[in-house]
Parts: C-alpha cells; sequence; structure tokens
C-alpha cells in the first residue's frame, strides 16, 4: 500500500515566460513536494531527482491536491514518458469545486474560511526567489520556495482532511460572505 500522497511544485517560468497556457509543459519545475501518509514525511524535490516524485506519484493509491491535474501535471510531462493524468488516481479539490459551483476557487479562499490558515505566499513570490537563485547561486532562496511549496502542501492536505470530517468546505463569496461547498471526496 502507498498510502495518499499530497502534491503541489513550483514553476521556473511564467506562463507570459513561456508564451502562454497552452505551453505548461516549458514551463520548468523549480520545487515538488510531496507528503506521503505512508511515511509521514514531506518529501523535497528539484529537477535532480523530479523522477523520484514522478514515481511515488505513480504509485500512490491516491494523489491529491489542488489544480494539479491542469496545472502540475502538465509541467512535469516534461520530465517524464508517464501520461501522469491517466496512470495516477487524483482528488483534484480544486475541480472537484469547480464542477459543483461552476468556477474556480483559488486553494487560499478555501483555506482561509475552512482552517482560518492562508497562504505563505504565491506563485508570483516563488518565481522571485527562483530567479534570485539562478542569479546568485544562493540556497536559501531555493529554501524560501521549498518552505512556501511544503506550506501549501500542508494547507492542502488539512483541506482535504477539513472536508472529509465535514463533508463541506467553506469559502468567501465575491462579497465576502461565509458560503460552503459539498466536499464530493467523502464519499
Amino acid at each position: 500500500m502507498a498510502g495518499i500522497v499530497y502534491f503541489d511544485l513550483e514553476t521556473q517560468r511564467s506562463f507570459s515566460d513561456v508564451g502562454g497556457a497552452s505551453n505548461k509543459d516549458k514551463m520548468g519545475m523549480s520545487v515538488g513536494v510531496t507528503y506521503s501518509t505512508e511515511t509521514e514525511q514531506y518529501h523535497i524535490y528539484d529537477e535532480s531527482n523530479v523522477e523520484e516524485m514522478v514515481d511515488q506519484l505513480i504509485k500512490a493509491d491516491l494523489v491529491v491536491g489542488y489544480n494539479h491535474v491542469q496545472f502540475d501535471y502538465p509541467v512535469l510531462q516534461a520530465y517524464t514518458i508517464y501520461d501522469l493524468a491517466s496512470q495516477t488516481v487524483n482528488c483534484d479539490m480544486m475541480l472537484d469545486i469547480e464542477e459543483i459551483l461552476g468556477h474556480r476557487l483559488k486553494l487560499d479562499s478555501v483555506a482561509k474560511a475552512s482552517l482560518n490558515a492562508g497562504k505563505s505566499a504565491d506563485g508570483l513570490d516563488a518565481l522571485k526567489w527562483w530567479q534570485l537563485y539562478k542569479k546568485t547561486g544562493d540556497k536559501v532562496h531555493m529554501m524560501n520556495i521549498a518552505e512556501y511549496c511544503c506550506y501549501d502542501v500542508k494547507v492542502t492536505k488539512e483541506v482535504y482532511e477539513y472536508g472529509l470530517e465535514h463533508g463541506v468546505v467553506k469559502y468567501a463569496d465575491r462579497n465576502g460572505n461565509e458560503q460552503e461547498v459539498v466536499a464530493s471526496w467523502k464519499k
């Protein structure tokens, strides 16, 4: 049994750097992070060991993420021959919520309302840290990306577990009012 693997990654380049969202495979991974219920540990990856991360995702009983099927997997496709979306068992909470509500919610919105905890930074910060790392070689910038990505994986795990426990997750609507949506992953 390989357990549940919670997953997120950060990129080296933005959509504008690669000519748009259709070129996710050109964005490059700066850092990827998983949390495995089997090992009860976070695992941090960069390009030098990305194959190990892909292997962990392929072997997982379930991969849980937030927009990982339509974003993270296409980024990872540049590193593997596996068709990750079809060769993994996935719970993409963003897609589940979008199917019910008809629109997307940011992880931060769900985390703030459900857990009273938001994200520690955003993807633009991670891109800046990557550029600083490339320019200076100072590993502190890679550590900043890894810490941010680990925190996102932790928040993803806690949102998933909140949904399992309560059958719903909360979010703030466009007017700032707290709403609930069924956590369809609680079966």
